[in-house]
């Protein structure tokens, strides 16, 4: 997978206007997963990710106990920009389908099984609607 493409994917489906926006949704919704993950998950995400978004994964999950509400809470806050966590809720679902769309699915399978049932929202399938 390379990073235009996750981008691009995440741009078209939010209806993003710039590729840096786009970008900037991706990376905290990664930031953000990335401190919801434990161990050495956020590692295995970040080894199929390109370089330049696997950054944005800390190295060891830190498995921070929150909410799908306060993890679009938190999404919005790391975006910036006057995101509203309505907004990081299209955002961030917008980037795990992108990323469900182009990861091995064990890989999906793995980090979806860390989370707790309340973020089937995060984790639908359903259309992200503008």
């Amino acid at each position: 997978m390379k990073e235009h493409e996750l981008v691009s994917a995440v741009r078209e489906s939010t209806g993003i206007g710039s590729t840096d926006d786009a970008e900037r949704a991706v990376r905290a919704t990664l930031q953000v997963l990335g401190r919801r993950l434990t161990g050495g998950e956020t590692r295995h995400l970040a080894s199929q990710l390109p370089p330049a978004l696997s950054s944005a994964l800390p190295e060891e999950g830190a498995g921070e106990r929150f909410g799908v509400e306060e993890f679009y809470q938190r999404v919005a806050a790391e975006e910036g920009r006057d995101c509203t966590p309505r907004q990081a809720r299209q955002h961030a679902r917008a980037v795990v389908t992108a990323l469900r769309n182009t990861l091995p699915q064990g890989e999906v399978d793995d980090f979806a099984a860390q989370l707790p049932a309340d973020y089937a929202d995060l984790l639908s399938t359903g259309p992200v609607h503008h």
